[in-house]
């Protein structure tokens, strides 16, 4: 699997504290092993969104990204404010 970043994500990324961004590190290693490890909490949403996935960093923050075949693009992470 590839993944891709959009510029948004870099952007809130840079924002992050540096506890989270160690966090998102982690769980992007976990996330490229395994999409749908229990720890992730990998879910589709719905409705404006439901063409988007989403997994958890930590309790707070998210990962938006969108899935294209085995690769995807990581969208905007953050609180869920992300979903607006």
């Amino acid at each position: 699997m590839k993944i891709y970043y959009h510029p948004r994500f870099k952007k809130s990324y840079q924002k992050l504290p540096s506890e989270i961004k160690h966090g998102a590190e982690i769980r992007e290693e976990l996330f490229q092993q395994n999409i749908f490890d229990r720890k992730l909490d990998t879910h589709k949403l719905h409705g404006k969104l439901k063409k988007f996935w989403s997994f958890s960093v930590d309790q707070k923050y998210r990962v938006l990204f969108e899935r294209f075949g085995k690769d995807v693009i990581f969208l905007d992470i953050g609180d869920h404010d992300i979903y607006q």
